[in-house]
């Protein structure tokens, strides 16, 4: 990979790539603009990134009071990671920044460690833009929901209801249940009781706690309800897995 760089285009600039002989990822953090490939057109501003692969010949152009600011780099790879089309928007802004700043830095350094980091971010990168281009739309309100999802995972004991995870996404239950289940293909309880019934099984299998205790803990009171729930989830009772 070629060292990571951010560029403040100058005013008069514009982007004329001959056919490209590795892939490139390019990222705009800030301005305005339209990138072009292939007959395709793309309003450029921030979050929208590109990964270009061999052979492609991309076009740029910008508005010169809205300076483009674009991180990127080249890099190797076989076979091709360019999704179709090659630019997505990614949503999460800051994480973005944040895989880019660490990249440059890490780079930098000249260690190893530095260059495997960078690696490490560009990954991360490419992952993005494929999320971006393959599952477009993606917004705060399915951020929420995803956030509701991992405090679900994060905290299976607690006596969650419908109405507080749909106050916290700011959904009515109707509309917070409906996207749960479009993003999770269960419902809300349902899932609840699956983070409950995972870490039931990391308890019992690491802590040695009782199956009462293990019942208990994540907000059972009655301890053959939670069993039955256990056995139809994993096929065996609990006391199984002590």
């Amino acid at each position: 990979m070629s060292a990571p760089t951010f560029w403040r285009c100058e005013p008069s600039w514009s982007w004329t790539s001959p056919r490209l002989a590795d892939h490139l990822l390019w990222c705009v953090l800030d301005g305005r603009g339209a990138l072009e490939l292939d007959g395709r057109r793309q309003e450029l501003h921030p979050g929208i990134c590109a990964v270009f692969q061999p052979g492609d010949a991309p076009r740029a152009t910008h508005d010169p009071h809205r300076r483009l600011l674009v991180f990127g780099m080249h890099f190797v790879t076989t076979p091709t990671v360019a999704p179709d089309p090659r630019w997505g928007e990614v949503m999460d802004r800051e994480l973005l920044g944040v895989l880019a700043r660490t990249s440059d830095a890490a780079y930098r350094r000249g260690d190893p460690i530095g260059r495997r980091q960078a690696e490490l971010c560009l990954e991360q990168l490419v992952a993005l833009i494929w999320d971006a281009v393959h599952n477009p739309g993606r917004g705060r309100t399915d951020e929420a929901v995803d956030e509701i999802a991992r405090q679900l995972r994060e905290d299976p004991g607690r006596d969650w209801t419908v109405s507080e995870m749909s106050r916290r996404a700011a959904l009515s239950r109707a509309q917070f249940t409906r996207r749960f289940v479009k993003q999770f293909g269960m419902s809300p309880a349902q899932y609840l009781i699956q983070a409950r019934i995972d870490r039931a099984h990391q308890l019992l299998t690491e802590s040695g706690m009782t199956v009462t205790e293990t019942a208990t803990a994540l907000g059972y009171t009655d301890v053959p309800y939670f069993s039955r729930q256990y056995k139809q989830r994993t096929g065996r009772p609990p006391s199984q897995d002590r």
